[in-house]
């Protein structure tokens, strides 16, 4: 586990979590405000749920908690992610996400992480969500550009 490192020391096999908290009507609310989601499934007074994409916050709780040291001497570029939804994620529901490292590579001198994340329903344990997302750590430009 990265517990004390930065994000940008992350290694394929290293995992994140349990992080286990539970999902906020606010919460929803403002990060369907803040992403322009204004769908009314997710915004409803009566029963609104949580966006898949809202897994991105989740994403950001693992790396406070595995990595408090915080990021790393470079920011990190956001590259690609896929979130998947596998069933509602209503407000109330305590949830627990937890996180792996399954790759870390070179390429034209950058290097990217791909993490692999789960959230589920803390009490069923039921799956609701899964992310994979790739990142660019300590963006640094390719020798072949930097020559150009």
């Amino acid at each position: 586990m990265a517990v004390g490192r930065y994000v940008s020391d992350l290694e394929a096999g290293d995992k994140m979590g349990p992080v286990a908290y539970t999902v906020s009507a606010f919460t929803v609310r403002e990060y369907c405000h803040s992403v322009e989601i204004d769908d009314e499934i997710f915004l409803g007074i009566d029963n609104p749920i949580a966006p898949p994409t809202l897994v991105h916050l989740d994403k950001l709780k693992l790396y406070e908690a595995t990595c408090p040291a915080g990021t790393g001497p470079s920011a990190r570029l956001h590259i690609e992610y896929d979130a998947r939804f596998h069933d509602a994620v209503p407000v109330g529901v305590e949830v627990e996400i937890v996180g792996a490292v399954t790759e870390r590579f070179e390429k034209r001198g950058r290097t990217y992480v791909i993490t692999q994340i789960e959230m589920r329903d803390k009490k069923s344990g039921r799956l609701l969500i899964t992310y994979r997302d790739t990142v660019i750590l300590a963006y640094r430009q390719g020798e072949q550009e930097a020559a150009q």
